[in-house]
C-alpha cells in the first residue's frame, strides 16, 4: 500500500495531537482511496468553507481530514445540543454552541471567538443544509469580513475521492458578489449526492 502524501501544516496553525486517532484516520482514508491536496494558508486564523454538502458522509470525511492533519478545527452546532451525555464529546471535537440570544447575533459571537484567540480555525458548510438548495448562506462571509480573516474553500469530490484545499480568499467587497464568485470554485466538484446540488 502506498504511503499517503498529505499537505504540510504550517506551524502558525492551530493543531492538536490526536495520536492514534490521527494514524487510524490516515489509514482509513488511504484504504478508502481518498487523497488530500492543496495548501493550508500561512495564517493563524481562517475559515474552512466546505462544499458541496449533501450527505452525513461529508461530516465523517471532514473529521477524517481533521484527525489526519492534526488540525484543531472548531464548528458550529445548536446550543441545545451541548448537554449531557454528548456535551463533552462535542466540546472535545471542536463544537461551539451557537447562542441565538448573543447580543451581536451568531456572526458577532463567532467574530468574538476569532478576536479572543491567537489561533482559530472555523469549519463551516456554507449551504447550511444537506437538502437541495440554490441559495447559500452568507454568514461565513460576514464573519470573515468582520473578523478580517481569509476563507479557504475546501471541496469534497466523491468521484475523485479528493479533498482539496483551494487558495485562500480575502473578503473585502460586496458580500453577494463575493458569494457568486465563491460558488464558482465548486462548479465541477462531484458531491456524494449529485442530485442534491
Amino acid at each position: 500500500m502506498k504511503k499517503m502524501i498529505i499537505p504540510t501544516v504550517p506551524e502558525c496553525i492551530a493543531t492538536r495531537n490526536y495520536g492514534l486517532l490521527s494514524r487510524f484516520s490516515r489509514q482509513i482514508m488511504m484504504r478508502c482511496g481518498w487523497t488530500i491536496i492543496g495548501d493550508l494558508p500561512q495564517q493563524p486564523k481562517f475559515i474552512l468553507a466546505v462544499a458541496p454538502h449533501t450527505s452525513n458522509w461529508d461530516f465523517f470525511v471532514g473529521i477524517g481530514v481533521m484527525f489526519t492533519l492534526n488540525l484543531k478545527v472548531r464548528f458550529l452546532a445548536k446550543g441545545s445540543l451541548f448537554r449531557w451525555p454528548i456535551k463533552s464529546l462535542l466540546n472535545g471535537i471542536g463544537g461551539i454552541g451557537v447562542d441565538r440570544n448573543h447580543s451581536h447575533g451568531v456572526v458577532g459571537q463567532i467574530v468574538d471567538e476569532f478576536n479572543s484567540n491567537e489561533k482559530f480555525i472555523l469549519g463551516i458548510a456554507p449551504e447550511g443544509t444537506r437538502s437541495k438548495t440554490v441559495e447559500w448562506r452568507t454568514g461565513f462571509l460576514h464573519i470573515a469580513k468582520q473578523a478580517n480573516v481569509p476563507v479557504v474553500p475546501v471541496s469534497f469530490d466523491f468521484f475523485k475521492k479528493e479533498v482539496k484545499f483551494h487558495h485562500a480568499v480575502i473578503i473585502t467587497g460586496d458580500i453577494n458578489q463575493e458569494l457568486v464568485e465563491f460558488k464558482q470554485v465548486f462548479a465541477n466538484v462531484c458531491a456524494k449526492k449529485p442530485q442534491a446540488v
